[in-house]
């Protein structure tokens, strides 16, 4: 089961990791929108490190809310690229 969960865990990380530089990749949106990902991945992977310091409660918290926050901003952002590339407008 552990390696299962190690596994996942690999995986997820190389996820968002994909996510957000791809996101940060985009010249044709605003800066803050391309970077804000990265960020919260960085931001992410800093709780992480709380656990180092015997804080796993915070750590788990945070690092997983910023993790998902990521992945959705991240979806979201390709989804729309996607959508004003080919000239779909949902407005």
């Amino acid at each position: 089961m552990l390696p299962a969960v190690i596994a996942f865990g690999i995986a997820f990380f190389c996820f968002t990791l994909w996510c957000s530089v791809t996101v940060a990749r985009m010249r044709d949106i605003p800066k803050w929108r391309r970077f804000l990902p990265i960020g919260l991945f960085l931001l992410a992977a800093g709780a992480s490190l709380l656990r180092a310091f015997d804080i796993p409660e915070v750590a788990n918290t945070v690092a997983s809310s910023l993790n998902l926050a990521v992945v959705l901003l991240s979806l979201a952002e390709m989804r729309g690229r996607r959508r004003r590339g080919t000239g779909f407008s949902s407005q």
